[in-house]
């Protein structure tokens, strides 16, 4: 007569990310290495804030661009995302992106056109994520929080292009700060009407209909087709911050 054999116990599930590592709930039994594993964590998140503040201490007057992967050099808004980059390194902004692919290699691509600092802050992802080859100076980050933070500490602007998930949450993350206060002239533009304006309608009729948004909440943002345009509304940003003098005749 046979045994029976033991139940095997559940096969460890390995987390994709130190993202994912820090946002799951322990289990139970997991509960002591989650008291002596967390702090270590914490020294860890604390070392990538002074690793972003330390590279990027000499960054002061940039601009983000942001947008989607998933797009390549033919896609009409690459080239626009090139051209905007170039522009704003013209005037003299170095420029910020995600270091990934698509929108962001458009806006690196187009800060050496310029000859401007090209700046990518990569983030780990399950499917890693690699940089484009347009980066001067290029930080990987594990914790999607400690890089928006740079985002915007280092930045005078955001620029962002039709893209998905993570370019939605960076475009209203940054209205919520500047809703809020937590952040002061700064300037958020986006590119393509017909791609924006869907969303823009449904906060006007909806969300700000019901009263959970004031009509004004929407005045934060810009929206253009037009590089230059969006170029003259980030120059006009910081002209009015007194972080630029006015050309003459402007």
């Amino acid at each position: 007569m046979s045994l029976p054999s033991k139940p095997s116990k559940p096969r460890a599930t390995k987390l994709s990310t130190a993202d994912a590592a820090l946002l799951s709930t322990p289990a139970v039994t997991e509960r002591r290495d989650f008291t002596s594993t967390d702090p270590w964590r914490v020294l860890r998140i604390v070392g990538e804030f002074v690793q972003g503040f330390e590279e990027l201490s000499d960054v002061p007057n940039a601009v983000t661009i942001f947008g989607s992967a998933r797009v390549d050099h033919r896609d009409p808004w690459y080239r626009k995302a090139q051209e905007t980059a170039r522009l704003l390194g013209e005037e003299g902004f170095a420029i910020i992106t995600g270091g990934g692919p698509g929108i962001m290699e458009a806006g690196n691509r187009g800060a050496r056109d310029a000859g401007v600092l090209s700046i990518g802050l990569n983030i780990e992802l399950p499917h890693e994520q690699q940089a484009n080859p347009y980066i001067d100076r290029g930080i990987d980050f594990r914790y999607f929080f400690v890089r928006k933070t740079m985002f915007v500490k280092y930045s005078t602007a955001f620029i962002v292009f039709p893209g998905g998930f993570g370019t939605l949450d960076e475009m209203f993350e940054s209205l919520t700060l500047i809703q809020t206060g937590k952040i002061e002239h700064f300037k958020v533009v986006l590119m393509s009407k017909a791609f924006w304006q869907p969303l823009f309608d449904w906060l006007r009729v909806t969300v700000a209909a019901e009263g959970k948004i004031a009509l004004s909440d929407l005045d934060l943002v810009s929206v253009t087709d037009d590089p230059a345009e969006a170029v003259r509304l980030v120059v006009e940003s910081e002209i009015r911050a007194g972080r630029r003098a006015a050309a003459p005749g402007r």
